[in-house]
């Protein structure tokens, strides 16, 4: 019984070793795992806690060679294709978005003149009030770059250790969000989104603001150490954006790192564009619905866009929409009607706030 029992065990340590071997890793954590597997089989004499250890090193080695160590996204550098999707996705804010495009211009600049120079993009702090855009912004930074977009959400934040994950020698532990993140995009270089920094709990601000000092700053996030991982990641490719509504709860030693980029708020004019070229088609494709079976008369765009008063965003004009679409569709759908048009005899019905 003993000897299956060794069979067993030693089968099992050697396909975490094989495992181990079947990705390209850095070569000091390579080293690491060596001692990792050492220890593994020291431990294999005390049958009693020996599968428990298995366990949690096989979850470790799981996370190690799911890792993008190598892998890098091919950017498109192409001020043409940025300048056509930031209009796509958003209307006006042209100071923004020209800021967008300079830094676009000088990394294609800097990647033409020297292809093996490493890119170092500021650090874009968009401030605005709710419903300015942005998140979007940010999402289409992404877009225009063609790297993927990790967001992680600050507001309400009271533990730093979601961002830089629990050591393993706790139960249950597992890399913070950073490092998920990563995993999950499967490149080492993508747009890194944190989203509303200035929300973050009281109680765990400064700690926080600590981790984000690291982040941000290109002499630390070259070696970026997620606690259960317990080995340096190359974050210094990726581009980090972060929005904020305001920066009143910003560190100084966080905003010295960062370029501050106003969202200015909407005017009701802008808004009705917006409703009208972007927000309105998008709605109506979502409830199955065509432009000739749900028309707005122009004179009461105004009612959709504050029917409570001024609002600096879109948001409330979104949730508007969507809300005049859903019901359209319910009529359609009912048979009451095979056309839609919503005017000032009925917006009260679609808008019911208004």
């Amino acid at each position: 019984m003993p000897d299956i029992l060794n069979t067993e065990i030693n089968s099992a340590i050697e396909k975490l070793v094989s495992k181990s071997k079947s990705v390209n890793l850095p070569d000091e954590l390579r080293e690491k795992l060596d001692e990792i597997f050492m220890q593994l089989k020291v431990n294999a004499k005390a049958e009693g806690t020996f599968w428990e250890n298995y366990q949690r090193t096989s979850k470790y080695i799981e996370w190690i060679t799911s890792l993008p160590w190598f892998s890098e996204n091919k950017d498109i550098l192409d001020v043409d294709y940025a300048t056509k999707k930031l209009n796509e996705g958003h209307y006006g804010l042209d100071q923004v978005k020209e800021r967008i495009l300079e830094y676009v211009s000088v990394l294609a600049l800097q990647k033409n003149r020297d292809p093996d120079h490493k890119l170092r993009a500021p650090i874009m702090l968009f401030v605005g009030l709710v419903g300015t855009g942005k998140t979007t912004m940010a999402k289409s930074i992404a877009e225009v770059m063609g790297r993927p977009l990790i967001r992680i959400p600050f507001g309400g934040l009271g533990d730093p250790l979601y961002l830089r994950g629990r050591s393993r020698i706790y139960p249950e532990a597992e890399p913070g969000a950073i490092i998920r993140g990563i995993r999950d995009c499967k490149v080492n270089n993508p747009v890194i989104l944190l989203d509303e920094i200035d929300r973050v709990a009281d109680e765990a601000l400064n700690t926080i603001m600590g981790v984000l000092v690291e982040l941000l700053d290109p002499e630390q996030n070259s070696r970026f150490t997620d606690h259960y991982i317990d080995y340096p990641f190359d974050l210094s490719q990726s581009i980090f954006v972060a929005t904020c509504n305001n920066t009143a709860r910003i560190a100084t030693a966080v905003m010295d790192r960062l370029e501050p980029i106003q969202m200015p708020s909407y005017t009701d004019d802008e808004k009705i564009a917006i409703g009208r070229d972007y927000l309105l088609p998008k709605a109506l494709s979502e409830s199955g619905l065509t432009a000739q079976e749900v028309q707005i008369s122009p004179d009461i765009w105004l009612s959709i866009v504050r029917p409570l008063g001024f609002d600096a965003g879109v948001r409330t004009l979104k949730r508007n929409i969507e809300g005049l679409c859903r019901k359209s569709a319910k009529l359609i759908f009912e048979g009451k009607a095979q056309k839609v048009v919503i005017d000032a005899s009925n917006v009260k019905y679609f808008i019911p706030q208004w």
